[in-house]
């Protein structure tokens, strides 16, 4: 890690290396703005990281699914570059970012999942009683390879199946492909919201107004940009740039997996375009050596998102 950099992009990252990201960058930009949305089911806080003090207001979240947590780097790296430009008066992907400062307000929550991150990058390590709660919802599905596939937070539940925007339809999916109990993944719990990090995600939601959420995920370099027939105002258009930016095909959310997010949810409440971004390719999670390649694939996504 070069001297000057604050967020390592070569290491498995971890809610402890996030917090402490988080409170280097504070000090060394006083122009950002941090919180905490809530708490995980261990206790970890959700951090967040505002971006900006324009009235134009968007949202970009992360590793909501544990072993997808490169998403969180992605984010942070650019919460980092941001500030280096913003601090220099340069620009980010060819934008001013004093211009993108004071036109928008950009919210960041780079890791929604801790304790399941924690798991999937060895920060909660083996033999402790933490782990083998994990374990043990795991034993129960052996088709799902242990730790890398999970995905739900510490009860076993998929945080992004949480969200009250079909969740019914989501739960008859999911159980009849037999996640009807705490899982690895795809569990969608025993009602919507009854997860605490699902839940500060849509309080914070509530108490402000996005025009527009990216919600980023791992894997298949792809972006969905519907929920069932609501057309939000320019959302295809939208859609359409990110794709032309970063080389990434925009498309339908596949049927099974088309209910209960939080992306579906942001839609449906607020007819205001909302996108879940598969980036990168592979089998999750994917190798921190993807970093550079993603990254620059969401450059623009990520930039325009604040301006468009």
């Amino acid at each position: 890690m070069e001297e000057n950099n604050v967020v390592p992009t070569d290491i498995q990252y971890t809610s402890g290396i996030l917090q402490n990201n988080v409170e280097v960058l504070k000090n060394r930009y006083n122009f950002l703005k941090t919180g905490t949305i809530g708490y995980s089911v261990l206790g970890k806080p959700i951090p967040y990281i505002k971006i900006g003090s324009g009235p134009n207001e968007v949202m970009y979240s992360g590793s909501i699914h544990a072993n997808e947590w490169i998403t969180s780097v992605v984010l942070m790296k650019f919460v980092e570059n941001f500030c280096k430009a913003y601090e220099k008066n340069e620009t980010i992907y060819g934008y001013n970012a004093k211009e993108i400062f004071n036109k928008s307000s950009i919210y960041i929550i780079p890791m929604i999942n801790p304790d399941g991150v924690d798991l999937v990058t060895g920060a909660i390590t083996k033999n402790t009683g933490k782990y083998n709660q994990f374990k043990d919802i795991s034993l129960k599905f052996s088709n799902i390879p242990f730790p890398s596939g999970w995905k739900a937070n510490f009860n076993g539940v998929d945080l992004n199946l949480q969200f009250p925007a079909g969740w019914e339809k989501a739960r008859k999916i999911k159980f009849s492909q037999g996640y009807n109990k705490p899982a690895p993944r795809d569990f969608v719990g025993e009602g919507p919201l009854t997860e605490p990090e699902a839940l500060a995600l849509y309080n914070f939601t509530l108490i402000h107004n996005f025009r527009l959420i990216l919600a980023y995920h791992t894997q298949g370099r792809v972006i969905y940009w519907k929920y069932d027939n609501y057309l939000p105002k320019d959302s295809e258009t939208i859609g359409k740039k990110f794709a032309e930016v970063s080389g990434y095909s925009l498309d339908l959310t596949p049927p099974e997996s088309a209910y209960a997010g939080y992306k579906d949810w942001f839609i449906k409440q607020y007819n205001r375009p909302g996108y879940t971004v598969e980036a990168g390719l592979g089998v999750n999670p994917l190798p921190i050596s993807q970093f550079n390649k993603i990254y620059n694939e969401n450059i623009g996504i990520l930039v325009l998102g604040a301006i468009l």
